[in-house]
């Protein structure tokens, strides 16, 4: 009896290395430590003009040389919920580094927004992008929500995060791009 579970252990730690080349790309372990982008990453599309919660126009170029963590979500996602105050506290300590939040509301009801917005007392610019399907592809794909695009000064978009990271991961990441 003891020898199946030998094995099966082997099995299952087996399969677990096996899965490791099929993570997400834009995911670090909590330990990891994001360098400075070494240029070869994708160049971010500013070219946009997007509707705020309050329905103003909000340019994307507007954004260029700052940081830029442009948090894609939507107010019934729990991990939403969850990162979205880690967002508030992060734009308050960064801000006058020149790290600049957005969040881009898709898949949801934008008549949930401003409720979500008072709620988390977000501040910074929440945006409408339910019916932008030329915003989520130049920023996509996207198979789950939250993901948070990772942008530098430069425009150089860094890293994504998809599903829900930790506060310390997203510090870690904008330490790295300031």
């Amino acid at each position: 009896m003891n020898l199946r579970w030998i094995i099966a252990g082997i099995g299952a730690l087996g399969l677990g290395l096996a899965a490791i080349p099929f993570l997400p790309a834009g995911t670090q372990t909590a330990g990891a430590v994001l360098a400075a982008c070494d240029g070869k990453g994708a160049t971010a599309n500013y070219d946009f003009t997007v509707k705020d919660m309050n329905g103003q126009d909000v340019r994307l170029a507007d954004f260029k040389g700052k940081v830029v963590m442009m948090n894609f979500f939507a107010t019934w996602c729990g991990p939403c919920k969850i990162e979205t105050p880690w967002f508030v506290e992060l734009q308050e300590q960064y801000r006058d580094q020149g790290v600049a939040f957005l969040g881009v509301q898709i898949e949801d009801d934008p008549q949930l927004l401003k409720p979500f917005a008072a709620e988390y007392k977000v501040n910074y610019p929440m945006l409408v992008a339910n019916e932008r399907a030329d915003l989520q592809e130049a920023f996509g794909p996207f198979w789950g929500i939250p993901v948070t695009v990772m942008i530098q000064r430069d425009g150089t978009i860094c890293k994504r995060h998809s599903g829900l990271a930790t506060k310390d991961q997203f510090e870690q990441d904008i330490k790295a791009l300031l």
